[in-house]
């Protein structure tokens, strides 16, 4: 009984293996080495292969080479049993380790390397964040999963240099979030970027709501029309007062000098 639960178990593993074509293959190597470790058959590919058994060889040597036979051969098995025969190739089927057979595989789906370069490299060139959605969940965290996946294939790209890329990416109502940060001498790792750029979308948010509000609610864009028509009568009223208070200085000031002028003359006389 024990035996035929351990028997279904590695059947259900080994149908887990994705089958192989012309655009998984990483995902596929990926499963099949976690099944072939969980199964215990990864011996052939994480150890030589032993010398040949001879008479004088011991028990230690026997068992040894048959635990590396057993690996060999049945991670060959399960190995083909996931690719499709027209991805084998004429020079892989007289190939008799699993090792050898796991690197022509790898080969052959090297090219595919750089397709998937320019492609990745492409997306993260062109992408533009629109203003919809979360920027942590849509941009962020996107162009970081892009960047991961580009390291993966030998190339490079500094967090500092993800940081500018993000920011290149954001809308006009960013520009000036953008100027701070050109402005200062510090520089942001990838999650202090996040954080400011989370808290900036939140304010624009509620400046929006709170704008949405006065535009669709009469009351209080009534509220707000009044209380600008009364600001602006004030001001009005203050420059009126101001004018006549300045009228009312200068004709005192005529007064003054026609006083004066009065009082000379009747010296002179």
């Amino acid at each position: 009984m024990a035996s035929s639960s351990s028997a279904a178990s590695i059947s259900a593993n080994i149908n887990s293996i994705p089958m192989l074509n012309g655009t998984n293959f990483k995902d596929w190597k990926r499963n099949l080495l976690i099944v072939l470790g969980c199964i215990d058959l990864d011996h052939a590919l994480r150890n030589e292969q032993p010398a040949p058994l001879t008479k004088e060889s011991s028990h230690d040597d026997k068992r040894e080479f048959e635990r590396w036979d057993h690996s060999n051969r049945m991670s060959l098995m399960i190995m083909k049993h996931s690719i499709l025969e027209a991805f084998w190739g004429v020079e892989s089927e007289g190939v008799a380790m699993v090792k050898n057979f796991l690197e022509q595989i790898e080969e052959r789906f090297a090219k595919n390397d750089k397709v998937e370069m320019t492609t990745l490299l492409g997306s993260l060139m062109n992408m533009k964040y629109k203003g919809q959605g979360n920027v942590r969940e849509y941009n962020i965290m996107e162009m970081h999963h892009i960047v991961s996946r580009l390291r993966t294939l030998k190339i490079e790209l500094s967090d500092d240099v993800l940081v500018l890329m993000v920011l290149l990416t954001l809308p006009p109502q960013f520009n000036q979030f953008k100027i701070s940060y050109n402005c200062q001498k510090e520089k942001w790792t990838l999650n202090e970027l996040m954080s400011h750029c989370v808290q900036k979308e939140e304010r624009l948010k509620k400046d929006k709501v709170e704008s949405a509000h006065l535009a669709t609610n009469p009351k209080v864009k009534g509220k707000k029309r009044k209380f600008e028509n009364e600001a602006a009568k004030g001001q009005v009223q203050k420059k009126q007062h101001q004018d006549s208070n300045d009228f009312n200085v200068c004709v005192d000031c005529i007064k003054g000098k026609q006083t004066k002028t009065k009082r000379l003359g009747a010296n002179r006389d």
